[in-house]
Order: structure tokens, then C-alpha cells, then sequence
């Protein structure tokens, strides 16, 4: 309606189109479940956990991407952040998070479905991606959640002997599997 405005009885020539901004098809939401649990704590797994989030709200930030962000450890799942606009000040609200307990990844994961389902309420065409940044230390097996349309387990275990239940997780997902180093590195060289 605004070009033929412009144009009035005119000739329609390139000045007179007229665009309306509509909601990007690339939009995206992405929700990252942060292990908080007394695990991550050693060999600071959550100290570098915390620091690729920064990185991981950045490159959102670039994209014009949501970020939420669910923390869960010690018998309990919070929303730390609701969907919304990734901003530049991510560091001084992540580095107050704190850890210990036990891990309770399905509590987490069912925090993360609620974010995700409500997003997706209120804007369908939205792409959801959920963000698992944990080292794997539970026996819980919960299945993944249904309103995400991609998943990554960040894999933070280390040492000579691992229990690859990170690995697992993903595998029992579908979902794509990486480990904190490799994520690190990928980020370090600008990929």
C-alpha cells in the first residue's frame, strides 16, 4: 500500500517502492541449560562454562538472535533469563552464578520445555534452539525436549576416564555433540 501511495498516478519507478520490515526468517531463539551442579565446580568446569556463554550471547547478539538461559544444580531448576534480546552486559549477570549439589538435569530440561513451548506460543516461525552445557555426572536419562527444533550437548567432562554420558545423551537425541574444547577452540579461531 505505501508504493502505490508513493506513486500516486505516476509511472512506478524504483523510488517510489516501499518496504515493510517483517520478522526475519533466520529468527532464532536460543536456550542454553547450564549445569550448575558441585561437578562442573571442579577443575572449573562452570568458571569455563560461564565463559563460553558470554561467547555463545555474544555471537547471539551479532545475529539479532533470543537468549534464555536455565541453571539447574543442587535439586533445583531456575530461569535465569526469559527470551529476549541478547545484549553486550551478559558478563556482569553470568559471573554472580553460582554451583554445588547434585545435578538435576531433568528438572533442568523441564525448566528449558517450558521456555521453549512458550516461546514457541508466541512466535511459531521462530527457530528454537536448546544449548546443554554439562558434564554429564547424572543418571537421570530424560528424553529431550519436544519444542526445541535443534539441540547441542556441550560436553564439559574431562580426565583419563569418562563416562561419555554426554555423548550419550546426544546419541539418544539426535542432537549434535561437541565437546567445551572443541567449542573453544572453533570460537578462538573465529569459526
Amino acid at each position: 500500500m505505501a508504493t502505490l501511495r508513493a506513486k500516486r498516478s505516476a509511472r512506478l519507478d524504483a523510488h517510489h517502492l516501499r518496504y515493510r520490515r517483517t520478522q526475519a526468517e533466520g529468527a532464532m531463539l536460543h536456550c542454553f541449560v547450564l549445569d550448575c551442579s558441585g561437578s562442573m565446580l571442579a577443575g572449573e568446569r562452570l568458571a569455563r562454562a560461564k565463559g563460553m556463554l558470554v561467547a555463545l550471547f555474544d555471537r547471539a547478539y551479532r545475529e539479532r538472535a533470543e537468549i534464555a538461559l536455565v541453571c539447574f544444580g543442587g535439586g533445583r531448576a531456575e530461569v535465569r533469563r526469559q527470551p529476549g534480546a541478547a545484549h553486550w552486559f551478559n558478563e556482569r549477570w553470568i559471573a554472580p552464578i553460582g554451583g554445588g549439589g547434585g545435578t538435576p538435569l531433568a528438572l533442568g530440561l523441564s525448566s528449558a520445555e517450558t521456555v521453549l513451548a512458550r516461546a514457541a506460543r508466541r512466535r511459531p516461525s521462530q527457530q528454537r534452539w536448546l544449548w546443554l552445557l554439562t558434564d554429564g555426572r547424572t543418571n537421570e536419562r530424560p528424553a529431550a525436549p519436544s519444542s526445541a527444533d535443534e539441540i547441542v550437548v556441550v560436553d564439559f567432562e574431562e580426565g583419563m576416564v569418562r563416562a561419555g554420558r554426554g555423548e550419550s545423551l546426544a546419541r539418544d537425541w539426535d542432537a549434535q555433540y561437541v565437546t567445551a574444547d572443541a567449542l573453544s577452540y572453533s570460537y578462538q579461531r573465529g569459526v
